[in-house]
């Protein structure tokens, strides 16, 4: 019966997935400027006077390198090319060695600021493109990218990472990742994609440096980001570790439940493999007082006002399949497969 229900689920995922690429691949190709439209609008009228974020293409570039590897379909791999020849050739900063936040339509710098999560989805993208195409440049920019955040953004001082930096790498002083977060110098959000890129980056180059990073950033994340007593995530500090008391996010909850723990094995730190599978169960657990009737998860929750922000948001549904998902793996309880499935 289980394994029924679980053959029904890959094969509606795989025709999601088809479906998902397919979109993006006919959708989203700018053929008047290059590389992928900037904006498309509620009507699919295609903005190609829009200006084109850093954060997007390194995730295209991250998605069609990555399914690649599943469809084997020459178009994927043909699509993620594109999108390394477009993050390289306008978006990677090689003056200075960081990425511009955005650019302009005609391709000229927009927001050149160094904000550190941008840094960490390029690597992210970069190292699984290099696993598919053996590309020598990109496994080169996703390097000096790496090393650029080791000397600029990490604290020697206090340990972790700071959030943002001018283009010359200079202090700058709105470090947000949008007009909703805390305007603070340590952030899980950015801590837990560092860390996903610097996985993905050892995966392809086996740097014993690099590695001990890893595990580096893995401890601080167990002792200042997660929540011992509520299996929640901690998301704003200063750079001394003062916390700043936010919303609790469900979404980066779960994300993080599956997500550290699959970075943790990477590192192949035994003791942290250990503590993070356990935590995996941990957060997921904590995360399902989020779940609604319906099954969807939300957004976050204000304990201060003590209320629910009730919006459901598409990648918190997502992270929550793969969270779940992955502590049915883990336990064998089939609560977090019914939770997969509805």
């Amino acid at each position: 019966m289980v394994s029924d229900i679980k053959n029904q689920l890959k094969n509606e995922l795989l025709n999601e997935l088809d479906s998902i690429l397919n979109y993006w691949s006919e959708k989203t190709i700018d053929s008047v400027n290059g590389g992928f439209i900037g904006q498309i609008d509620y009507h699919e009228n295609q903005l190609f006077t829009a200006e084109k974020g850093s954060v997007l293409n390194a995730r295209i570039l991250w998605t069609f390198s990555a399914a690649y590897q599943t469809t084997k379909k020459t178009a994927h791999k043909e699509t993620a090319t594109r999108a390394f020849e477009f993050l390289s050739k306008y978006f990677y900063d090689t003056q200075y060695g960081g990425l511009f936040w955005s650019i302009n339509a005609d391709t000229s710098p927009k927001d050149t600021k160094n904000q550190i999560y941008a840094l960490a989805f390029a690597i992210y993208g970069l190292s699984e493109y290099y696993a598919i195409s053996q590309n020598e440049e990109a496994l080169i920019i996703a390097k000096s990218l790496y090393s650029n955040i080791q000397k600029h953004s990490f604290d020697d001082t206090n340990g972790g990472y700071l959030e943002a930096f001018t283009r010359e790498w200079q202090p700058i002083d709105d470090l947000r990742l949008s007009d909703k977060d805390a305007n603070e110098k340590k952030t899980m959000n950015t801590h837990l994609h560092i860390v996903e890129a610097y996985a993905n980056l050892y995966k392809v180059w086996k740097d014993e440096k690099l590695q001990h990073d890893i595990v580096s950033i893995l401890l601080t994340i167990e002792e200042y980001f997660i929540n011992k007593d509520s299996g929640h995530l901690r998301l704003f500090f200063n750079e001394n570790w003062i916390e700043k008391p936010d919303v609790i996010s469900y979404g980066h909850d779960i994300e993080a439940a599956w997500l550290l723990q699959q970075c943790a094995e990477i590192s192949a730190n035994e003791n942290l493999i250990k503590n993070f599978t356990k935590y995996a169960i941990i957060m997921a657990d904590a995360s399902i007082e989020g779940i609604d009737l319906d099954g969807g998860l939300w957004y976050e929750y204000d304990p201060e006002k003590n209320e629910l922000i009730a919006e459901k948001h598409w990648w918190v549904q997502a992270e929550a399949m793969i969270g779940y998902y992955n502590a049915y793996q883990l336990t064998a309880d089939q609560k977090y497969l019914n939770i997969v499935l509805k």
